[in-house]
């Protein structure tokens, strides 16, 4: 096995877009595709391969990398594929999939005679353009040698928590750190329309906070996105987020325990959506504090 790999990448939004880049600049050979083929043209540019069809994506490749909206989207697309895959691949499952998905999917890819890794990362548009992500990752030691240019091309640390990817052991870790994040996204929505109807000056509130236990970069970082009027580019969508949360509160059903606080947070995203923000960034959640729409 060399260093340089063929890489599928099946999925190229946000995510999957950057991390095909850096897999391209990294001296991987890259065969990309995309429901919308109009998302994944950009990166002929970077030197990928454009793929008309799953199928035709997959074609020769050492690693097939899906980063699809969900478990069932990155199944149907991996079936699609499933004529032109190579026994003995490696599928490195980089999506928010759920931990009842990941079984699925990994007993999918076990009937094909592909290696599964479970393997969502951590970060969102920016630490993704930059090559920074955090893999979590979970499967087979024996294999790790082909994936590893994989996780170093788009991350700058891997996490390694188990051997088995069925287990769904990296889905789990990811599911809790996004539990914290989504939280912590709508605590800070919520702080916003508070202090704007109470007419409170935002700088007094943080500097109230400033240099204290209290004081958050990511609560700076996602009000400054609401209050600059910076939410498009989303660095995370609210109807992705939304997702997320969903998953959050079906993996706390399925062993006994409420997350009212998830389970919250994902309808304020669906609000969010239904008032048009759904394609914005997940701070866009403020407006969901609002009746109607607003734009301010």
């Amino acid at each position: 096995m060399t260093d340089h790999l063929t890489v599928s990448v099946l999925g190229t939004g946000i995510m999957g877009a950057a991390m095909a880049r850096n897999l391209t600049r990294s001296g991987h050979t890259v065969r990309a595709w995309n429901r919308t083929r109009a998302k994944a043209e950009p990166l002929a540019a970077d030197g990928a391969y454009i793929a008309d069809t799953p199928a035709d994506a997959v074609e020769g490749a050492d690693v097939v990398l899906t980063m699809l909206h969900d478990g069932p989207a990155a199944l149907d697309v991996v079936r699609r594929a499933a004529p032109a895959l190579r026994p003995g691949a490696a599928w490195v499952q980089s999506t928010t999939a759920g931990v009842e998905a990941v079984r699925e999917l990994a007993d999918y890819a076990r009937e094909q005679g592909l290696v599964f890794y479970d393997a969502p990362v951590l970060g969102t548009r920016e630490p993704a353009e930059a090559g920074q992500l955090v893999v979590l990752a979970a499967g087979p030691a024996g294999g790790r040698a082909a994936v590893t240019p994989v996780f170093d091309a788009v991350g700058a640390r891997t996490v390694w928590t188990g051997e088995d990817g069925a287990e769904g052991s990296a889905t789990r870790l990811k599911l809790v750190a996004n539990s914290w994040v989504l939280a912590a996204t709508n605590a800070a929505g919520e702080v916003l329309a508070l202090y704007k109807v109470l007419g409170v000056d935002p700088e007094s509130f943080f500097g109230l906070i400033e240099g204290g236990p209290l004081d958050m970069g990511y609560l700076r970082a996602k009000s400054a996105l609401v209050l600059e009027d910076r939410l498009s580019p989303a660095s995370f969508a609210v109807s992705t987020a939304e997702k997320d949360a969903r998953l959050i509160v079906r993996a706390g059903q399925q062993y006994g325990i409420r997350l009212d606080v998830a389970e919250a947070s994902a309808e304020r995203f669906a609000r969010a959506a239904a008032q048009g923000h759904g394609d914005e960034d997940m701070a866009a959640a403020y407006f969901a504090s609002f009746e109607e729409p607003r734009t301010d």
